[in-house]
């Protein structure tokens, strides 16, 4: 079995026991999270129906906050005597999901 939710603004698969990486959540490590579900797949039953997802709960635990690698950005224009450096790190956290169900 497993599902597809939203997490930051993407779509992830995910099953039960995985880790995943999405967008910065709210709460300590530890804490118990939840994500909507777009679709679930239990062997051959396929679930989109939104009234039905609304009753499905796909939650995880949260492991741990972390930051994405660096990207550099250099912005040059030729002639003018224009350069711009600048840098980021995207802000992250880990989460492995528990349980997938009613």
């Amino acid at each position: 079995m497993y599902a597809i939710v939203r997490a930051g603004g993407r779509q992830e698969k995910v099953a039960v026991g995985d880790v995943l990486v999405v967008d910065r959540l709210t709460g300590a490590p530890g804490d118990e999270t939840r994500f909507t579900p777009v679709l679930l797949v239990d062997g051959a039953t396929v679930t989109s129906d939104a009234d039905a997802l609304s009753k499905l709960v796909v939650a995880g635990k949260i492991v741990e906050d972390l930051k994405g690698p660096k990207i550099n950005i250099l912005k040059y224009k030729n002639k003018t005597g224009y350069k711009k450096r600048q840098g980021h790190r995207s802000h992250l956290t880990r989460v492995e999901i528990t349980k997938i169900g009613k």
